[in-house]
């Protein structure tokens, strides 16, 4: 498709804070004008469970990876049927919102809203409006409270907002060209996690080759006396992990937080192979003193390794840092074994296999310390460790660059999509003109759903759907 959009050719002045002109045709009006509340509540708490993100709108909660607690009951949740909209009140600001496709129950605490007339709005055209960044920003502005997880849109500033509403026929224009540009977008962002996978499927059997066999393949080999593990170079020896190193645990404090003060390294901060504190929690100097006592402050080369959630998860302290560990984390310590050595090793085929056999029925993803320390571990000589470490430190640069390089490009086209879909949906761009393809030139509904499916999973994968507070027992 190679038209150029342009803008429409009349505009007139708009009662908007964050645009001055709309097209000279279109509506702009009150929400109140085209929505009213809706308070109906579930007698039973036995119809469709639905989740509301910033992500993906409304959508069946058994279709998502929600990881939050569920509630006792779902009785007196709120329900909603299909055309309405629904908002998490407390999470607005970030467009925690949607159009539902279907009829099903929602936390008491969000807000449902029906449109007074069919004939307004298509639903696709109003679920891409509302989800705009201008329209979060507007939400941010109504709502009430001195701090973002307090912040809530209550009904009457929502239905004080105004909406634009282009003619109906005319949306459904917009959302055929959007939905055109949103598969062929997915399509390739498809193609980049496709090849991401294959990029970490190739830096796996890089590192699984070289700490478990090493870089010399004529050397003999003899049997390490575990299945999982196989065959070793007949000098390696195959230990457990407390002979070789020292393992610490977490102090169990539940510390408070505070927005400046000592960094907190926790299970998110070890998801990476080297340390990162940009994001962290912190405390006072008081808490990090405690926290610090018996041997915990870490120190260049430490290992801080995850024992719940993200079990094996593993970064290695590259920085004198002051800082202190969080929960669910330990940490693991040599002085004589090369740490980044070891720190591949913890990221392998061979580690993870041996996780899984660990954790085999748990209903819950945790280690505890004395597992951690009966890790078998085939260990070569100190010299041969800095060789692997040297070796896949350069080996592997090359397939950290591509991978960081498709995340780039899928940020970029995500990015874009979402400038796109606001231009259009708010008329700055003028679609009414574009020829779309004939049917058969793009995806069948299955393989648009496939699209949809497999880039939501991934977008979750990176940040869960936000809770609500108070949101029937989940957190």
């Amino acid at each position: 498709m190679s038209q150029v959009l342009q803008p429409y050719l009349k505009y007139k002045s708009s009662g908007l804070t964050w645009q001055d002109e709309i097209p000279s045709h279109w509506d702009e009006k009150r929400a109140k004008y085209f929505f009213r509340e809706i308070d109906e509540r579930s007698n039973n708490g036995l119809e469709e469970r639905l989740s509301v993100s910033h992500i993906t709108g409304v959508t069946p909660r058994s279709q998502k990876n929600v990881t939050m607690f569920e509630a006792e009951s779902n009785v007196n949740h709120k329900i909603c049927h299909p055309g309405d909209l629904v908002i998490n009140t407390m999470w607005a600001w970030m467009a925690a919102l949607g159009v539902a496709k279907q009829t099903g129950i929602v936390s008491p605490s969000y807000a449902v809203y029906r449109p007074i007339s069919s004939k307004v709005f298509v639903d696709g055209y109003i679920d891409h409006l509302l989800r705009t960044e201008p329209y979060a920003t507007e939400y941010l502005c109504s709502s009430t409270g001195i701090h973002s997880s307090r912040l809530r849109l209550y009904p009457e500033k929502f239905l004080e907002i105004p909406i634009i509403c282009p003619p109906y026929l005319e949306q459904i224009q917009m959302l055929a060209f959007l939905n055109f540009r949103d598969q062929l977008i997915r399509r390739y962002i498809r193609a980049k996690q496709k090849l991401i996978r294959l990029l970490e499927e190739q830096k796996q059997a890089i590192i699984h080759r070289a700490v478990t066999r090493g870089l010399d393949p004529s050397v003999p080999l003899k049997p390490s006396g575990v299945e999982w593990l196989g065959d070793v170079p007949e000098h390696w020896d195959v230990v457990s992990l407390r002979r070789r190193w020292m393992v610490k645990d977490c102090k169990h404090l539940t510390v408070p937080f505070f927005e400046q003060g000592i960094p907190l390294a926790s299970v998110r901060e070890a998801q990476s192979f080297e340390l990162r504190l940009d994001s962290c929690n912190r405390t006072t100097e008081e808490w990090y003193n405690q926290l610090i006592e018996g041997g915990r402050r870490p120190q260049i080369g430490d290992l801080i390794y995850c024992r719940n959630v993200s079990v094996g998860a593993c970064a290695i302290v590259t920085q004198d840092d002051v800082f202190a560990l969080g929960q669910d984390v330990c940490l693991i310590r040599s002085t004589k074994e090369n740490q980044r050595w070891f720190n591949y090793y913890l990221h392998s085929k061979a580690m993870a296999d041996q996780l899984a056999l660990i954790l085999v029925g748990s209903t819950f993803h945790r280690i505890n310390l004395e597992d951690i320390k009966a890790l078998i571990v085939p260990v070569p000589p100190r010299f041969e460790q800095d060789q692997i470490s040297n070796y896949l430190d350069k080996e592997l640069k090359q397939i950290e660059d591509a991978i960081a390089f498709c995340l780039q490009q899928q940020i970029i086209l995500r990015e874009y999509r979402a400038r796109l879909i606001s231009d259009v949906v708010t008329g700055k761009l003028d679609v009414r003109g574009v020829n779309l393809p004939d049917a058969e030139d793009i995806e069948t509904p299955k393989e648009y759903s496939d699209l949809l499916e497999s880039e939501e999973i991934m977008e979750e994968d990176l940040q869960e759907e936000i809770p609500a507070e108070g949101d029937c027992g989940e957190q």
